[in-house]
């Protein structure tokens, strides 16, 4: 058994190196910690993704609370409220006559989106 291995090592100098019990306990514990362990590296990478999309989010969201918090601001004013009213849910006043105009392209697009969804 020890000639086979000496001749081995004899042939192949570098197999010395990598047949030391040292180095096996270390790729050992390297292999472990990098890709087998419940804090390992693979581990680590994917919570790493997972908090960089939460702080997006978190910074997506802080933005839209900004918006929301002028709109609150702007519609305390009656008229602003008066504004938004007509803008957004076509409101008028009793004296007036309010025209939806819908373009050819609007009624193709309306069309196309409802074909996709059957």
């Amino acid at each position: 058994m020890k000639t086979w291995y000496n001749n081995l090592i004899a042939n192949y100098p570098f197999l010395k190196f990598i047949g030391n019990r040292y180095v096996i306990v270390l790729v050992f514990f390297l292999v472990w910690m990098l890709f087998l362990d419940t804090t390992s590296y693979m581990e680590h990478r994917i919570l790493n993704e997972q908090i960089n999309e939460l702080e997006d989010n978190k910074e997506y969201y802080q933005g839209e609370i900004k918006k929301d918090n002028k709109n609150i601001k702007n519609l305390k004013n009656p008229s602003q409220i008066e504004h938004y009213a007509r803008e957004k849910y076509y409101m008028k006043r009793d004296s007036e006559d309010i025209y939806v105009i819908e373009y050819e392209e609007d009624e193709v697009r309306k069309k196309d989106s409802i074909a996709k969804l059957q």
